[in-house]
């Protein structure tokens, strides 16, 4: 009992001293100047590109299936693509390359066996 009632006072000690209002840390004005900031002596030499350089870069993402071989095409595809995959999320999208949906599509065919019988989209 008397450690029951020393504990409940030191939680209340605790819990008391958790009211008082936290410093809010001083923010510096809108206007203020900040310095510039500046590599420090031992970081290694930066090259200057040219943003018009960088803007015309490619991204190294391949493009769509949608833009390679159009929109009816692409679907054609991705139609295909869904009827023989047994996979819970196939690549079965026309935002993604032809390629992926078409190796997607042969491995599915690939998983029948010699006797058996492929759907009609596997010969397509």
């Amino acid at each position: 009992m008397r450690r029951t009632v020393v504990a409940l006072m030191a939680v209340a000690a605790l819990v008391a001293g958790c009211g008082e209002p936290a410093e809010t840390p001083a923010t510096e004005p809108a206007d203020a100047v900040l310095p510039t900031p500046e590599m420090p002596a031992d970081a290694p030499p930066q090259e200057e590109v040219d943003p018009a350089v960088l803007a015309a870069a490619p991204t190294g993402e391949p493009g769509s299936c949608l833009n390679e071989i159009g929109a009816a095409a692409s679907a054609r595809l991705v139609q295909r693509c869904i009827a023989v995959s047994p996979a819970t999320h196939p690549p079965c999208n026309a935002a993604n390359p032809c390629a992926m949906i078409q190796g997607e599509i042969d491995r599915a065919c690939e998983m029948y066996a010699p006797g058996e019988a492929k759907p009609a989209e596997c010969g397509a």
